[in-house]
């Protein structure tokens, strides 16, 4: 008898040690910001984001302050890293370009694509889909990107659905159908006004964007259609910037390993399951 629960002993502990080892789960440390990332320490990172996006970024009427699923998250990033920051209201269409001149450090919420990765570099943390604007009552039935040939299409400047409504105007042209009429607008402050004053018939954005902005205004808009797309969504930071981007991945990876991610999510009506696993892309 003795013999056996020895046997057994000894076969639980060979499988043990055989048993492969898994990676310790990201976990924040902001303690370790000097060891870790010195070059990090005792600055003051500068973090630009558009007010006029909601659920994203938006003021907070009572506080004055920007608030939102982007600064929630950012907040949580920060803190787990262990760096001080200030986050600065600015217009959407510069602030790309800011984080590209070294004006700010980073941005959360941009579309990445390989034309943008060559002037920064992106840690990717959740998927996006594309939601269309427009009147209340959808006054041009508008159903899907088929029945866009011969409308006029709201775009943010330099946006990935400029470039996709441009190559489907072409598209249209071809199958002997009126082109696309693209109008592209600096912040999503002016696309909204665009569909209000009856100037666009449609106007295309974020997906959570759009449906917030329904909720918030319902007689004014309404949801013509939406596609949940394989766009990848991250933050931005100026090429070849790796104390800052290893440091934001890291603090992404644990946030959300920790929940963090989905609980912002939730608290915004974010879909949780547009969660993507903390990725460096860099090309």
């Amino acid at each position: 008898m003795r013999s056996s629960v020895l046997s057994l002993a000894i076969a639980a502990s060979i499988a043990l040690a055989s048993a492969p080892v898994l990676a310790d789960a990201p976990k924040c440390e902001p303690e370790k910001v000097a060891e870790k990332y010195p070059e990090l320490a005792g600055k003051t990172l500068l973090m630009g984001a558009d007010g006029q996006t909601p659920p994203y970024a938006y003021l907070d009427s009572k506080t004055n302050t920007l608030v939102g699923s982007d600064i929630d998250l950012a907040k949580k990033v920060f803190d787990c890293i262990g760096v001080k920051y200030e986050i600065r209201p600015a217009a959407w269409s510069g602030l790309f370009p800011a984080v590209v001149a070294g004006q700010m450090d980073l941005m959360y919420y941009l579309y990445y694509n390989q034309k943008r990765a060559q002037q920064g570099d992106f840690i990717v943390y959740m998927k996006a889909g594309t939601g269309a604007l427009t009147q209340k009552g959808n006054p041009k039935n508008i159903k899907s990107q088929d029945d866009l040939c011969g409308k006029t299409v709201a775009v943010g400047l330099g946006s990935v659905e400029e470039a996709q409504m441009k190559e489907l105007g072409g598209k249209c042209v071809a199958a002997g159908k009126e082109t696309v009429n693209v109008m592209t607008y600096s912040d999503h402050a002016a696309g909204f006004r665009l569909i209000a004053n009856n100037r666009a018939d449609i106007m295309l954005t974020d997906l959570a964007l759009v449906d917030r902005t329904v909720v918030d205004n319902p007689t004014v808009y309404e949801r013509a259609y939406g596609i949940i797309g394989s766009f990848q969504i991250g933050v931005a930071v100026k090429k070849g910037n790796k104390p800052l981007e290893d440091a934001i991945l890291e603090g992404l990876k644990a946030v959300q390993a920790s929940g963090g991610e989905q609980e912002v999510f939730k608290k915004y009506g974010v879909d949780p399951a547009l969660e993507l696993p903390a990725e460096l892309k860099t090309n």
